[in-house]
């Protein structure tokens, strides 16, 4: 099964590619939003791009990790999360997930408090280059691989 994990930050959208059976990382990549396009265009770019992947990928699930309740969210982010969100909806995914730390550590199986340690490179997860990847692609891989329990 193909799995694909999402982090989107105000003007791009990090995405990890999964693969169940090999359990490795197919690809990890960075659509960025240009600075020419106005907010609804910018949206309409992301959404595009990211059906696409997703059926070069034939990805069967996915995760998006979203904004933390108890931070200071930037709206173009959550804005960027809803049209990943209604992509999600809109594609033929068999499933998919939203997930905040709590949730993707949960579907993984290690504590929440594991999570930051992870994500800054502290400690290794057994992923190929794990470190010398960026934070959000170690958040969009952890969001990938919960997304084998969605």
């Amino acid at each position: 099964m193909i799995t694909i994990g999402i982090r989107a930050t105000p003007r791009s959208i990090t995405f990890a590619v999964y693969d169940t059976e090999t359990q490795r990382v197919v690809n990890i990549e960075e659509i960025k939003i240009p600075a020419a396009f106005n907010k609804p265009d910018g949206l309409k770019y992301a959404r595009s791009n990211l059906l696409d992947v997703l059926r070069e990928y034939r990805v069967e699930r996915a995760g998006i990790r979203i904004t933390e309740p108890n931070t200071d969210p930037k709206i173009e982010r959550v804005q960027l999360e809803g049209v990943i969100q209604e992509a999600f909806a809109s594609s033929n995914l068999a499933g998919y997930y939203v997930g905040q730390i709590s949730s993707i550590s949960a579907k993984i199986g290690f504590a929440r408090t594991e999570f930051k340690s992870y994500v800054d490179g502290e400690v290794d997860y057994p992923v190929d280059g794990w470190a010398e990847l960026s934070k959000e692609q170690r958040e969009a891989v952890l969001t990938a691989l919960g997304a084998v329990n969605a």
